[in-house]
């Protein structure tokens, strides 16, 4: 495997957003299936019901059921195409990893739990890059020794 995506990339992937265009010229460009988890999966899936329901509560947040259904419906197609592969990834090697990116950067990078799970995700599967728009995790990508082609 060669590049580990975070749910940013996916979002933008999958929905336009902000850095839509350099998501999909990088994917365009990726010569392999575009990697994902178990736990990627579930937060990509996560946010995309999250925008259901903050669009159901006020209609300026969010997005549309209908929305959603067609991001989900890509994703599954991708994932049916082998455009994006599921990889197994050992859940107690990942978070004992995790783990010591916590003790080790999270007083003074200021990290999510899932961000580096992510991360450590990434590096136990042996990811050479990491796609994120996520600033945080980028720096902490590099530091790691992973390339961040997306910034």
């Amino acid at each position: 495997m060669i590049a580990y995506p975070d749910t940013s990339f996916l979002c933008s992937v999958y929905r336009r957003q902000d850095h839509s265009a350099r998501a999909h010229v990088h994917r365009r460009g990726m010569t392999e299936p575009l990697y994902y988890s178990r736990m990627l999966q579930f937060e990509f899936l996560q946010a995309i019901e999250l925008q259901v329901f903050l669009f159901a509560q006020d209609r300026k947040r969010g997005y549309s059921r209908r929305e959603a259904d067609l991001m989900l419906a890509d994703w599954d197609q991708d994932v049916a195409a082998g455009h994006v592969e599921f990889v197994p990834s050992d859940a107690d090697e990942v978070i004992r990893y995790a783990v010591q990116l916590s003790r080790s950067h999270t007083a003074g990078g200021g990290h999510r739990s899932l961000d580096l799970l992510h991360l450590a995700t990434a590096v136990h599967l042996g990811a050479k890059e990491f796609l994120s728009f996520d600033d945080r995790q980028v720096k902490l990508a590099r530091r790691l020794g992973l390339a961040t082609p997306l910034v």
